[in-house]
């Protein structure tokens, strides 16, 4: 633990100083690096209220957390590697908003996650990883436009990894391989805590008591389940609003180290699913979204093209009355 952060160890034979943090090290330093074989890895997630058990910082604690099992594994399984970990931009969009949150517009999230690969592309860095465990819906879409964008726009490769792997945990798409590393089937009653599980319940809480549990309060045994149909669930802020309004969502009482063991070996593979392919300077299907990049409404430029189409639909209306205003002055010059 280095400044009251969870620091994950290199993997057990892993060459010893292939993780560095960037901050720590000076230009000179980092320009000794071999771009071609160097991943930077930072984290932008927020801080978000977690119920009344878990601290605003879940989110970034989790994607610091997976950060450091992701670059002992990257190092671990390609030799001569080096990977370097920088800050994390504790901030995110469309998050519960309580007194803790960082909350900032889609747009500015994108914004910033793109100036701060540009940086680091146009110093050369080749690789570029963007962790996150906060699910808003504009939150993943603007991380993942920002790695588009700057993959596109100076020739490198930058992923962000969470947005499929947390599309999948939500839809339940774990349970089998669960299973698998539990080495046990699944009990009816984790399977009806896994149900709804979406924010401060039994992953969250279970990955928290392994990563920080000095943070976690001990009343999460005493919670109940709680979970919200549709029509309250589009309400903004609704685990705060209903219930028993302590602002989570699913079975947090569930949880137990067990259960983060099995989570922290599925997520970490899911996510070299997704890097290894990225690592390779031959595929070139490396480029992984969730399914909510290409829903319309939740990229950060859909209100500016809305207003394009709106102008362009206006621009053409205005255009057409005076065509046709000029179409019956000729028709009553051509009748006198």
């Amino acid at each position: 633990m280095t400044n009251g952060q969870f620091e994950s160890p290199a993997a057990p034979n892993s060459p010893r100083g292939s993780i560095s943090r960037l901050e720590e090290l000076s230009y000179a330093a980092l320009d000794r690096y071999d771009r071609s074989r160097t991943v930077v890895i930072f984290s932008v997630s927020p801080l978000e209220e977690h119920g009344t058990h878990l601290p605003a910082g879940t989110d970034l604690f989790e994607a610091e957390y997976f950060s450091g099992e992701l670059a002992a594994r990257i190092v671990d399984a390609k030799p001569g590697w080096k990977v370097l970990r920088g800050p994390s931009l504790p901030l995110g969009a469309s998050a519960f908003d309580q007194a803790g949150t960082l909350r900032a517009r889609a747009r500015t999230v994108r914004n910033v996650t793109v100036d701060y690969g540009a940086s680091l592309a146009r110093h050369g860095f080749k690789y570029i990883l963007v962790m996150n465990a906060h699910a808003g819906p504009w939150h993943v879409v603007a991380l993942e436009e920002a790695a588009s964008v700057v993959s596109r726009r100076y020739a490198v490769r930058m992923l962000s990894v969470s947005g499929p792997i947390l599309w999948k945990l939500l839809r339940g798409n774990y349970s089998a391989r669960l299973s698998q590393v539990l080495g046990r089937p699944i009990m009816p009653e984790e399977q009806e805590a896994m149900r709804g599980d979406a924010h401060a319940g039994l992953w969250e809480t279970s990955l928290l008591l392994k990563i920080r549990p000095d943070l976690v309060d001990p009343d999460y045994l005493e919670l109940p389940p709680q979970r919200f149909p549709l029509r309250k669930a589009v309400r903004r802020n609704y685990p705060l609003r209903y219930g028993n309004r302590k602002g989570y969502i699913g079975s947090p009482a569930a949880a137990n180290i067990s259960w983060a063991d099995a989570a922290r070996e599925v997520l970490l593979d899911e996510a070299w699913q997704l890097v290894s392919p990225m690592l390779d300077p031959s595929n070139k299907s490396w480029q992984k979204t969730s399914p909510l990049f290409k829903i319309p409404v939740l990229r950060t430029d859909f209100p500016y093209a809305l207003a394009a189409g709106l102008l362009g639909a206006a621009a053409l209306g205005f255009a057409a009355l005076g065509t046709g205003a000029l179409l019956c002055s000729v028709a009553r010059w051509r009748r006198s």
